[in-house]
């Protein structure tokens, strides 16, 4: 599916051939992975068209504010990579929860299949053909590599290794090994149905419990450190212009802003932790909010100093 007019196929031709190939096939199983059928180039092509366009936009606005062109320049830049970044994430995290969270009724159906008499090959085929979502699209996927050669372990497995979900990859792990084992393979499913309800009902009270942590970090990142520093730094200023030059007015502006990107890069880490329990899934939240972050700083220092001015 294009979402590129015919006039832009140029420069998506071009990304194609600047990035390597490795790099836009992870970028487009991420886009997959995310529920988008797109090709990454186009997407890339949108990012990098709306980063010149706001980058534009902020320089201007930097002229008018008397804000620092090369800063504004690159914030500008950057928001729409990160804002796409964001959005996929969003995504996947969501595509990923509905499929966990359809994964042990389908389960159940599996379950009343075999115990029908009908195989696991089969039956993965037969619960594939009714109804919809991104569980059946994966579904039908492992279905089609089978057919065209993949075991059925690899192609099952392949599907919680392209969700990233240790939830999926330890059920369908505990699948095969009770396939391998023998026994009443639709006992096993039915009980791995039950485990895996009670593991998402326990990240739902968890992820409830701990949503007003991240609602802390987030203010405090965004809202509460940038508004203080800046009004700091206003007052700083409005004493200035009342004659009474403060030598380090200039280094003092750029130790803050330095300070509020560094807490929000904390912050951010801090939030993957509380959620995921790793800091490296933090850095999707540290990078927007120390963009976020530095740019109410400006925000309050600049229009601060207009109506003190005023």
């Amino acid at each position: 599916m294009a979402v590129i007019p015919q006039a832009l196929s140029p420069i998506a031709n071009i990304i194609d051939g600047i990035i390597p190939d490795n790099l836009l096939i992870k970028f487009q199983e991420i886009l997959i992975r995310s529920g988008m059928y797109v090709k990454a180039s186009e997407i890339l092509t949108l990012a990098f068209i709306a980063s010149i366009f706001i980058g534009i936009i902020a320089l201007v606005v930097s002229s008018v504010a008397e804000i620092d062109p090369i800063i504004s320049g690159v914030v500008g830049f950057l928001i729409p990579p990160v804002l796409m970044g964001g959005y996929i994430f969003l995504m996947m995290e969501r595509r990923v929860d509905a499929i966990e969270q359809t994964t042990p009724d389908f389960l159940r159906q599996v379950a009343s299949l075999l115990r029908a008499g009908v195989g696991l090959e089969t039956a993965l085929e037969d619960v594939s053909k009714h109804g919809g979502g991104p569980l059946n699209d994966e579904l039908k996927r492992a279905v089609i590599e089978i057919k065209i050669g993949r075991t059925f372990d690899d192609a099952i497995m392949s599907m919680g290794e392209r969700l990233k979900s240790k939830n999926l990859d330890r059920t369908f792990r505990m699948i095969l090994e009770g396939r391998r084992a023998g026994g009443s393979l639709s006992d096993v499913i039915e009980t791995v149905a039950e485990d895996l309800r009670a593991v998402l009902a326990l990240k739902r009270e968890r992820k409830a419990n701990v949503m007003m942590s991240v609602m802390f970090l987030i203010i405090a990142a965004i809202v509460a450190a940038p508004f203080a520093l800046g009004m700091i730094m206003v007052y700083s200023g409005f004493i200035e212009s009342l004659g009474k030059p403060n030598p380090l007015l200039g280094a003092a502006v750029t130790a803050a802003g330095g300070y509020i990107i560094i807490h929000s890069v904390i912050a951010g880490l801090l939030i993957g932790i509380i959620l995921y329990g790793s800091a490296k899934k933090g850095v999707k939240f540290a990078v927007p909010l120390a963009i976020a972050a530095y740019g109410i700083f400006l925000l309050v220092g600049k229009f601060g100093i207009l109506v003190v001015g005023g």
